[in-house]
């Protein structure tokens, strides 16, 4: 199991998925004016959660800047779905000051029911 291990980190497979994650996007239109409007006509936010207790492990979204990008990453990364988005929301509101504050939690508010409808068909 030792040579397996260090196999797998060596050769750079050590994040292979493993079954207990999931990955699910929420998606919202971005307001005129804004850098990454200029790519995309959307923002949209992704996360990685952990299937059990559906805590964001990795968080991500289509703002134009790495910086912007890594800063939402932040903000949302330990917190679970099942809390539902009332503290993310506010967390954007008062950390982000940035135009796509509406835009993000409105994409936030998109991720969160397409996680209601992956919990809906799940099995327990």
């Amino acid at each position: 199991m030792i040579r397996r291990n260090k196999f797998l980190l060596e050769s750079g497979v050590a994040g292979m998925f493993t079954g207990k994650t999931y990955f699910i996007a929420g998606h919202a239109r971005l307001p005129q004016g804004m850098a990454a409007r200029s790519i995309f006509d959307t923002l949209t936010i992704t996360v990685e959660a952990d299937a059990k207790y559906h805590v964001i492990l990795e968080a991500s979204c289509t703002l134009a800047t790495d910086h912007g990008r890594d800063f939402i990453g932040q903000l949302l990364r330990g917190c679970s779905l099942q809390d539902g988005i009332d503290e993310l929301s506010r967390r954007i509101a008062d950390y982000y000051q940035g135009k796509a504050q509406n835009a993000l939690v409105a994409a936030l508010r998109d991720l969160h029911n397409q996680y209601l409808l992956y919990i809906q068909k799940s099995p327990s």
